[in-house]
């Protein structure tokens, strides 16, 4: 007892500053812990909330199959196949201790690189870019693309289309234009990027409503059509729901097809009473910081960022110990599985 007065008068007399790292600390080893099993277990009951579900077939008539290495094994009745409670998520066929998949989201929650998430966690970098897109993929089909309603915010914003990796040992990919060199010059120096919007930029529409609600997904390549909103509102908008937009002529088309009340605001002015787009023009702003950090991104990955800057939004007001619980129970409750090949012949997902 003693000494645990002696630790809290010298906590008493720190600063803030070496206070707080303290505080976080302590969150980081309660989390290691503690949550470690709570995680698991609530995976396993989110998974099964409406009985056993085969993960290959969907089918419900499942037994138990036996335990393999601790684990409880079960087998499907109309396939023949087995499976357990983490077959088809971002912890399928790893070995990893689960204590390091905490690690590892607590650095996704701070918007860490793949590099030094690697050095943190204590893996290798391929190995952290596999799990970096293991947990998106599943975020991504646990999330799905969303529903807005009431008074919706809408506008787009384009990235440059990005085939960043290394393709030198690619035998199913080829570049379909010139390499883009720093400074925006093409690789012969003498043809410059085509100014204003084209098909080498990649449009991102986003929708957000007054109560918290956001749509944010990569539409098409260019300009968009009018056929592309009604392709990602369609069922995603309740009724008599009013849109505010820019003077981008395609809303018009989509308003008229789709029977929604539009609210355009005009050229030069920022609001119209209580119509205004100057949310979303926020959220692109934060949208295009965040992104500044991974210093570009691949077109074809473009999607799984997006996934992850709109989940951390979402759960922007909660502790990160609860973001890093939560992070991990949605990423392995919806079922997903990523394997290696994936990556090779990947393409770019729009809605």
């Amino acid at each position: 007892m003693q000494n645990l007065d002696s630790v809290k008068e010298y906590l008493g007399n720190l600063d803030s500053f070496n206070q707080r790292s303290i505080f976080s600390f302590l969150e980081e080893i309660m989390v290691l812990n503690s949550n470690a099993f709570e995680i698991t277990t609530e995976v396993k009951e989110n998974r099964f909330s409406k009985g056993k579900v085969c993960p290959h077939c969907k089918s419900t008539d499942v037994s138990r199959d036996g335990k393999h290495e601790g684990k409880q094994r079960y087998v499907c009745k109309s396939c023949k196949r087995t499976f357990s409670d983490l077959t088809n998520s971002p912890r399928c066929n790893t070995n990893k201790d689960v204590s390091l998949w905490i690690k590892y989201a607590k650095c996704m929650i701070n918007g860490y690189s793949i590099r030094k998430c690697a050095e943190i966690v204590g893996i290798s970098i391929p190995t952290s870019f596999y799990w970096r897109h293991k947990l998106l993929d599943a975020l991504k089909a646990y999330m799905d693309v969303g529903n807005v309603g009431g008074v919706v915010e809408v506008d787009e914003s384009f990235f440059r289309e990005s085939f960043k990796g290394n393709h030198n040992k690619s035998s199913n990919f080829t570049m379909p234009r010139k390499p883009n060199k720093r400074g925006g010059v093409r690789s012969n120096k003498a043809e410059k990027r085509k100014r204003g919007i084209s098909n080498d930029q990649v449009c991102v529409l986003t929708a957000l409503d007054r109560t918290g609600n956001i749509i944010i997904e990569l539409i098409c390549k260019g300009r968009m059509k009018h056929t592309d909103l009604e392709r990602l509102f369609k069922g995603r908008v309740s009724e008599n729901s009013i849109f505010c937009t820019d003077s981008h002529k395609s809303y018009i088309k989509f308003a008229q097809n789709s029977g929604i009340e539009l609210q355009r605001i005009k050229t030069g002015q920022h609001k119209q009473g209580i119509y205004h787009i100057q949310h979303t023009n926020a959220m692109h702003s934060k949208l295009k910081e965040w992104m500044y950090k991974f210093h570009s991104i691949a077109t074809k990955y473009l999607a799984n960022y997006m996934c992850w800057f709109k989940w951390l939004q979402l759960f922007n007001a909660e502790k990160d110990t609860v973001k890093v619980k939560d992070l991990l129970i949605q990423s392995h409750t919806a079922y997903s599985y990523t394997k290696l090949n994936d990556f090779k012949t990947r393409e770019a997902i729009y809605i």
